[in-house]
């Protein structure tokens, strides 16, 4: 117990010791690793990471036995692979620098407008989901947020309008010259419609999804974009976000969600946190329900 008790006071001591630098570098290597376990969640990295783990592995084996040979093999092994993991994961890194480039600092969508703006905005968009989800009308409405999606802009046509339900509607309907294209909604406003969306390189993705779904991810993939997509062929709402994409959602649930995405929180990191996880939680629920 007494050794215990030492160990504990010996961190805590450590701990009171940690300079401003000290707490920087834990917090900077953390966000390093969440976000390589990100990363390999989110891409068909995994059992590549098991296959470098159990090289790392055999590799300390090699030098802890004194294996010489083995260990120059091994150790060659890993100067090829670092081109080859670059060659790999290049559509991934590519995505990666493409949103680190299109990066706009110190704004966002929620900070840089006023709240009721954006809430009109949401309103609108889930009016017109709604009443599309029942005519099975397909659409695609892409909201901007950090990243800057001028390029995906410049391939449709410049609109800058007041989003209303009725002009989506329009713009979806299928005899209209740009429903097959999505709509960028940028700072609250339509900004553009009729853009061609990157499509999505995951090969893991479901059978059942068309162009307009892979569209719809593979925007989420590039940038932090929120993507509302209606399936012209089932009438279901749903939302790609971050690679991810949530399925079955209601009208209610739909609000909810880019309610908790665009409107701006005044808030602690914490309260942050905990309406997020509420929110996770009740788009779970809902989902399980109907598919009940």
């Amino acid at each position: 117990m007494s050794n215990f008790f030492s160990n504990v006071n010996d961190n805590f001591r450590l701990l009171l010791s940690m300079s401003f630098a000290d707490v920087m570098d834990v917090l900077v290597v953390a966000v390093g690793v969440y976000a390589a376990i990100s990363f390999i969640r989110r891409t068909n990295s995994v059992r590549v990471t098991q296959g470098v783990l159990l090289l790392v592995l055999a590799l300390w084996l090699a030098s802890v036995l004194k294996l010489s040979l083995t260990s120059f093999i091994l150790r060659q092994v890993f100067e090829i692979g670092v081109v080859a993991m670059i060659v790999l994961f290049q559509p991934e890194i590519r995505r990666a620098l493409e949103r680190v480039g299109s990066y706009r600092l110190f704004t966002g969508f929620g900070k840089q407008l006023g709240g009721q703006i954006v809430e009109n905005t949401i309103m609108q968009t889930v009016y017109a989901c709604e009443d599309m989800a029942k005519s099975r009308t397909g659409a695609l409405i892409v909201f901007e947020r950090v990243n800057r999606l001028s390029e995906v802009m410049a391939s449709g046509t410049k609109v800058d309008a007041i989003v209303s339900a009725e002009l989506l509607k329009n713009i979806f309907f299928d005899k209209a010259a740009l429903h097959d294209g999505a709509v960028i909604i940028r700072d609250g406003r339509l900004a553009a419609a009729g853009c061609m969306l990157p499509l999505s390189e995951n090969t893991m993705l479901s059978r059942d999804l068309g162009m307009r779904h892979r569209a719809g991810i593979g925007m989420s993939e590039r940038s932090d974009a929120v993507v509302v997509i209606v399936s012209e062929e089932t009438g279901g709402i749903r939302v790609a976000e971050d690679g991810l994409l949530k399925r079955n959602l209601s009208a209610s649930s739909l609000e909810k969600l880019l309610r908790r995405e665009l409107l701006p929180e005044d808030k602690t990191v914490r309260e942050r946190l905990r309406d997020r996880l509420k929110g996770i939680m009740g788009d779970k629920n809902e989902q399980e329900e109907q598919d009940q």
